[in-house]
């Protein structure tokens, strides 16, 4: 048997059918407003990403340095001094290799100093050679040092500043343009004669960084690099 609606309870189904779909409608909206923003923020972080990696790509060094230390003794410089300079890296390097922070810390002053890229400051050859044991214990356990010279200079007669291109690596030795720090140091001729460094300091080069830097303002690049 066919039921039949009354005036009264068509209207209230109308109404109520209505109601419904004015509750409806704000959800919808939010649901709407929730994908675009979703489809925004999913762009952008594309475009972000594809921005940083094209920077990454593009951030090549023109200058990597010498490849050994001995090419970049001044031409005006004792040249036995400066291979002696050379000598304490290599020495530096070699103590690394074999995880010997005692033969290490001898390449230092006694009250050398030692800064790291992460901004770490050590205080004497006790303390460098302490953390260093501890290093080549821990996560540098096994690694090796690889270096690009770019310069030597000598302030005084027992003073020289040597900079190089460097990083800590195991496995393949990275190229010359993936070297990922700029180290300075400081050495003086020691009170037996011997070439020491007196002063570290390690610097992360962050090359995303440097890159926005010249786009932005080409004069703050360094001549070397243009």
């Amino acid at each position: 048997m066919t039921s039949i609606r009354t005036p009264n309870e068509t209207a209230e189904t109308t109404t109520s059918a209505e109601e419904a779909a004015a509750k409806s409608r704000p959800r919808n909206r939010r649901r709407t407003v929730k994908r675009v923003l979703g489809l925004i923020a999913l762009t952008f972080a594309v475009v972000a990403a594809g921005g940083y990696f094209w920077l990454d790509a593009t951030s090549d060094v023109q200058r990597t340095g010498a490849d050994t230390c001995g090419e970049v003794i001044p031409a005006d410089a004792d040249r036995r001094d400066g291979k002696a300079i050379c000598a304490t890296l290599d020495a530096l390097a070699d103590a690394w290799e074999r995880g010997d922070a005692e033969a290490y810390g001898r390449q230092f002053t006694e009250d050398g100093t030692y800064t790291t890229y992460i901004g770490s400051h050590y205080e004497g050859r006790a303390d460098i050679t302490a953390s260093h044991r501890a290093f080549f214990k821990g996560f540098l356990k096994d690694s090796k040092l690889a270096a690009r010279y770019l310069d030597m200079r000598f302030l005084a007669e027992d003073v020289a500043v040597l900079t190089s291109r460097g990083a800590d690596y195991t496995g393949d030795r990275p190229g010359a343009d993936e070297l990922s720090k700029v180290t300075t140091f400081t050495l003086v001729r020691d009170t037996d004669d011997t070439w020491r460094i007196a002063a570290f300091h390690n610097t992360g080069r962050s090359n995303v960084m440097e890159r926005i830097s010249y786009l932005f303002d080409a004069d703050t690049k360094p001549a070397a690099e243009r």
